[in-house]
C-alpha cells in the first residue's frame, strides 16, 4: 500500500484518505487481497498493476505508459492489455502507450501515431474506429494490422 499512495503522501495528503484512495485503487486493479505484500512477493501482472494503481491514485490529466507490458508472458500480457481497457472505460482517462506490438497498438487504441525509423518522426496516423472488445482476429483488424505492417516495412521495401 505503501508504494501505492507514496505520491499523496508526498503531496500531504492525511493518511485516512491516502489509505483510502489506496484501497479504492487497488480494488479496482483486482489486488484489494493483496495490500500488505511487498513487490517481491508479487508476479509480473501483479506488478504491472500496482504501478497502474499508483498513478492513478495521482489522478494524472494523462498517463504514460512506455512498453508496460513488454516483459510479461503472452497470456498474462493480453490480460493485463483488457484490464486496461477496463480501467479505462472506468476512469475515462487519456492514456499514451508506447508499444513495438501492433497487435497490442490495434487492440487498445483510439488512433495508433506510427513514427519513422532515425530521425523518429510521425509517419502516420491511424484512426481506430471499431468497437470494444475488439476481435484480435476479425477481417477489419486484420486491414488495419495489414496498413501498419505495410507502412512499418515501406522504409525498407516496396509494399
Amino acid at each position: 500500500m505503501d508504494n501505492i499512495v507514496f505520491g499523496l503522501e508526498l503531496r500531504g495528503v492525511p493518511e485516512a484518505e491516502r489509505l483510502a484512495q489506496g484501497r479504492q485503487y487497488l480494488k479496482m486493479v483486482g489486488l484489494e487481497r493483496f495490500e500488505s505484500r511487498y513487490p517481491h512477493e508479487l508476479s509480473g501482472g501483479m506488478k504491472q498493476r500496482v504501478a497502474i494503481a499508483r498513478a492513478l491514485v495521482n489522478h494524472p490529466r494523462a498517463l504514460l505508459m512506455d512498453e508496460p507490458f513488454g516483459a510479461l508472458d503472452a497470456q498474462t500480457r493480453n490480460t493485463m492489455q483488457s484490464e486496461l481497457l477496463r480501467i479505462w472505460q472506468e476512469e475515462k482517462q487519456t492514456v499514451v502507450f508506447v508499444t513495438h506490438s501492433v497487435d497490442e497498438a490495434i487492440y487498445l487504441a483510439d488512433r495508433i501515431v506510427i513514427m519513422s525509423a532515425r530521425p523518429g518522426r510521425i509517419k502516420d496516423i491511424i484512426k481506430i474506429d471499431l468497437p470494444r472488445p475488439r476481435n484480435r482476429t476479425s477481417p477489419d483488424v486484420n486491414l488495419i494490422r495489414d496498413r501498419i505492417l505495410c507502412d512499418l516495412r515501406s522504409e525498407i521495401v516496396t509494399c
